[in-house]
C-alpha cells in the first residue's frame, strides 16, 4: 500500500512537472514582458523636441523633459531644471545630439499572441489599434492599462463583420440579413467591444442594420466601406450596389486602406483626375483614412524578389500560426512578376495617397502589422517612408503617426510632448524631421511609465520572436467555432 501510494506520488509529481514544462515552452509569456516597473523620475536632457504640438516649432533645441510617474512634468531650456527639486532622484538620461518625439500610434494591426507587443515597443510604436478582435484582446488590453503586462496600450474592434461574398476570411463573423447583423453588434457589445470592424462584402441590409445598432449602442464603426453583394458587371461594367460616396456621410471613423478606396471608390480604374475629385468630395464629409501602403507594397516586393523578402531580418517575430496560414499566399506572390501589374498599383496607391493629402483629408498611419510580412513595430518606419515618397513631410508623416490619431480616437492624453499629457515617449538617434527612416530602431522608449533604455529594447526585440503555435491556436479557438 505504502509503495503504491509512493509510486502514485511519484507519477503524479512527474505529470505535473511535464504540465509546468508545457506551459512554460508554449504558454509562458516572455519575462521581457512582465514584472517591468514605473520610473519614478527621469530627466531626459538636452535633445532636439519634436513635440507635435499644434502651433509649436517642429523642433526645439537643447530642451529638458521631465517626467515624473509618467507623466510630463515639465520642459525647458538644457540647464534650467538643476536646481528643481524633483530632479535630484531622477534618472539622468543624456539626450544630447538625439531628437525626442512621443510615442508612435500604429492604427491599424493584427495582434495573435502577447509577444508581438514586444515588438511594438522595440520599435517607438506605443499605442495600436487591433482591427480584428477576440475577448482575449480585452483582457490584455487591461492588463496593459494597469501595469500587469508591458505594451503598447491596445485599443481594439471587435470580431470582423463581413457578409458571405469574395472577401470572406475565416475570422470574420458572417451576417448575412438585417436581424444577423444587429444580433452579432448587440454580442459584441455584451463582450465589453465599443469598436466595430465593418468589412466590404456586407450586404445593403445588414450594414444599415449595423449601423442603427451600433448607434442606439453608442458604438463606432471603421473598416473597409461595405460594396453590397458583388453581382455580374460589378465593378467593371456597373457600380457597385452601395456606392461608395453613399457611405461617406455614414460616420466611420477612420476608412482604411488607399487600395480599397481606389477599388471601391474608383472602380479599379488607376485615373488621377477622377482621384482627385474623389479626394475633394472625401475631404468636404472629414473623412479620415488610414493608408497602410504598406500592405500592397510589401506584396510587390516579395514579387520583385522573386521571394526572397520573406527572408528579410525581422520575418521571425511573424506570428507562426498565421505563417502557416498565409504560405500559399506567400507562395503565390513570390511567383508573381510585378511589372504585368502591381507596380503600376503601387505608383498609384502613391499618388492618391498624396492627392488626398493635398485635397485636405485626414490621414493617420497605419500598417496591417501581424498578416502578410507586416512585421510588428518595425513596419511603422516602412508606413512613415510611404507617406513621405507620398508627398507628405517628414513632420506630416510623423503628425499621422502620433498626434492626429490621439485626436482621432479620443486619446487626449497623448500623441504630444506636453506638460501634463502621458509620458509615452521615443528617443532617437540622428533627425527624422531630415530622415524619417531614423525612427526605427529608438535608443529608448517610455510607454505607460516604464523607461525602456537600449538593452531594454534589445530584449524585447528577441522576445517579440517567441509567438507560440500552441498558445495562438488557443488564442483564435472562440472563433474558429463560431462563438464569438
Amino acid at each position: 500500500m505504502g509503495d503504491g501510494m509512493r509510486i502514485l506520488g511519484y507519477g503524479l509529481a512527474v505529470l505535473a512537472l511535464l504540465a509546468f514544462g508545457v506551459w512554460a515552452i508554449f504558454f509562458k509569456w516572455p519575462a521581457a514582458l512582465t514584472g517591468a516597473s514605473v520610473e519614478p523620475a527621469v530627466l531626459i536632457s538636452d535633445v532636439r523636441l519634436v513635440s507635435m504640438q499644434p502651433g509649436a516649432a517642429e523642433v526645439e533645441a537643447h530642451r529638458d523633459v521631465l517626467v515624473l510617474d509618467g507623466v510630463i512634468a515639465a520642459i525647458a531650456a538644457h540647464g534650467a531644471l538643476d536646481d528643481d527639486p524633483r530632479v535630484e532622484a531622477a534618472l539622468l538620461v543624456d539626450g544630447a545630439g538625439q531628437t525626442l518625439l512621443p510615442g508612435l500610434i500604429d492604427a491599424h494591426v493584427h495582434v495573435w499572441d502577447v509577444p508581438e507587443f514586444a515588438g511594438y515597443l522595440a520599435h517607438g510604436v506605443t499605442t495600436v489599434r487591433n482591427v480584428s478582435g477576440l475577448v482575449v484582446h480585452l483582457r490584455w488590453a487591461d492588463r496593459i492599462e494597469r501595469g500587469a503586462l508591458l505594451g503598447p496600450t491596445l485599443l481594439t474592434t471587435g470580431p470582423i463583420l463581413n457578409s458571405p461574398g469574395p472577401n470572406v476570411q475565416q475570422n470574420h463573423v458572417i451576417v448575412a440579413t438585417e436581424d444577423d447583423a444587429r444580433a452579432a453588434v448587440r454580442r459584441q457589445h455584451a463582450q465589453g467591444f465599443e469598436h466595430l470592424k465593418l468589412y466590404s462584402n456586407l450586404t445593403e441590409a445588414a450594414y444599415r442594420g449595423i449601423l442603427d445598432e451600433a448607434g442606439a449602442l453608442g458604438m463606432t464603426v471603421s473598416g473597409h466601406t461595405p460594396e453590397g453583394v458583388r453581382e455580374p458587371g460589378i465593378p467593371l461594367e456597373r457600380d457597385f450596389l452601395i456606392p461608395f460616396t453613399h457611405v461617406l456621410d455614414d460616420g466611420f471613423v477612420t476608412i482604411e486602406h488607399t487600395e480599397s478606396i481606389v477599388w471601391h471608390g474608383l472602380r479599379d480604374r488607376l485615373n488621377a483626375e477622377a482621384m482627385q475629385a474623389l479626394a475633394t468630395e472625401m475631404a468636404a464629409t472629414g473623412a479620415v483614412v488610414t493608408p497602410t501602403l504598406i500592405a500592397h507594397d510589401n506584396l510587390v516586393r516579395v514579387a520583385e524578389s522573386d521571394g526572397a523578402y520573406l527572408e528579410r531580418p525581422g520575418v521571425a517575430a511573424m506570428n507562426p500560426l498565421y505563417m502557416r496560414v498565409d504560405a500559399g499566399m506567400h507562395d503565390y506572390w513570390a511567383r508573381q512578376d510585378p511589372a504585368v501589374r502591381e507596380e503600376a498599383r503601387r505608383q498609384f496607391y502613391r499618388q492618391a495617397t498624396g492627392l488626398m493629402h493635398e485635397a485636405g483629408v485626414t490621414l493617420i498611419a497605419g500598417t496591417d502589422a501581424g498578416i502578410f510580412i507586416n512585421l510588428p513595430g518595425r513596419s511603422m518606419t516602412r508606413e512613415l517612408e510611404l507617406l513621405v515618397q507620398s508627398g507628405l513631410s517628414p513632420y506630416e508623416a510623423l503628425q499621422a503617426a502620433t498626434v492626429t490619431p490621439s485626436m482621432v480616437f479620443g486619446l487626449e492624453d497623448r500623441g504630444m510632448i506636453v506638460p501634463g499629457l502621458r509620458a509615452d515617449l521615443m528617443l532617437v538617434s540622428g533627425d527624422p524631421l531630415s530622415d524619417i527612416s531614423s525612427v526605427e530602431f529608438p535608443t529608448a522608449v517610455m510607454a505607460n511609465g516604464v523607461w525602456l533604455d537600449r538593452d531594454d529594447l534589445e530584449r524585447l526585440e528577441k522576445a517579440s520572436y517567441r509567438g507560440s503555435l500552441p498558445r495562438s491556436v488557443v488564442n483564435l479557438l472562440p472563433i474558429l467555432l463560431g462563438r464569438s
